[in-house]
């Protein structure tokens, strides 16, 4: 069954996921308004951009309600894990009471359903003030849910890469130090296992729940189809590159990522969506690549 949705409001479409959301909805001909503290990288003439501070409650209310909404994505706010550590009152007051603004002002303006952006560390107890953060927010949101009768979808997002320089761009990075210095060097013992799911997918997944009522009032977690050890990963970048870096990695390094898996407990049951068809891991790496090199030459 699929409720018929309009008019979309993007919470953090000039980030790294919000890019390739707001283009995967504009494909799919909804109306879309991006709501970000900076200006999108690389604006599509079909979309709105309001530049809005998500800790301004007003301001949110009063632009939610200049517009008959459907539908609220939020995926503002902290999004680095080794960032929230290191700025953690920062991390909870973005994270927690932006999207806490974000829900009364959807209340106020009768929007029919609000989508949070969370992730697979609001499970983990590796998650630290990152993961925490996360969990606040599912729980304020299933709370404003039952509550105020506010319908609601959670995305958990896993690992998710593409050929963008942004922070939170594990992947990205990681080839771009590679080129740069001529090694990969890795806080673990490489035997740390991850689903790497590219933003594009992850985009269309994102999209998918709310074309379909079955995710109404329920939570979803997006990772890739298969399974790698980081320290496969660094091989398979490295062959790609012509077997010229050193592959340097320290074990007994203080970590705050997960290992094996991000689930500690089930606070909620998810149900997990893969793309199909999907971009091979390894072709998203040489597009990574390839992107790298564009940077570096320009």
């Amino acid at each position: 069954m699929k409720t018929t949705y309009k008019n979309i409001a993007v919470f953090g479409g000039s980030g790294f996921l919000g890019r390739f959301l707001i283009n995967e909805l504009v494909k799919r001909k909804y109306q879309v308004i991006n709501f970000d503290i900076k200006a999108p990288e690389f604006p599509l003439e079909e979309v709105k951009f309001i530049s809005i501070d998500i800790l301004n409650r007003e301001d949110i209310a009063a632009n939610l309600a200049n517009t008959n909404f459907d539908v609220v994505y939020n995926l503002a706010g902290f999004a680095n894990l080794d960032q929230a550590v290191k700025f953690p009152y920062q991390t909870m007051k973005l994270n927690v009471l932006g999207n806490l603004n974000i829900l009364d002002a959807c209340l106020q303006a009768n929007v029919s359903r609000f989508v949070y952006a969370s992730s697979a560390y609001a499970l983990s107890d590796k998650g630290s003030i990152y993961g925490i953060s996360k969990l606040t927010s599912e729980k304020i949101v299933e709370e404003y849910g039952a509550k105020h009768n506010l319908s609601f979808t959670i995305l958990r997002y896993g690992s998710v890469y593409a050929e963008e320089n942004f922070d939170n761009n594990y992947i990205y990075k990681l080839i771009h130090n590679a080129i740069i210095t001529g090694k990969i060097e890795h806080h673990g013992t490489g035997d740390e296992l991850r689903e790497y799911i590219h933003a594009s997918d992850a985009a269309k997944l994102s999209v998918d729940v709310i074309e379909d009522d079955l995710f109404v009032n329920n939570h979803v977690i997006f990772t890739g189809t298969e399974k790698i050890k980081r320290l496969e990963l660094f091989q398979m970048i490295n062959e790609i590159l012509g077997n010229k870096l050193e592959i340097v990695l320290q074990p007994n390094a203080e970590q705050n990522h997960y290992r094996f898996t991000p689930y500690s407990y089930q606070p909620t049951i998810s149900k997990k969506l893969v793309a199909n068809p999907h971009l091979d891991l390894g072709q998203g790496i040489v597009e990574c690549i390839k992107a790298v090199y564009k940077s570096i030459e320009e």
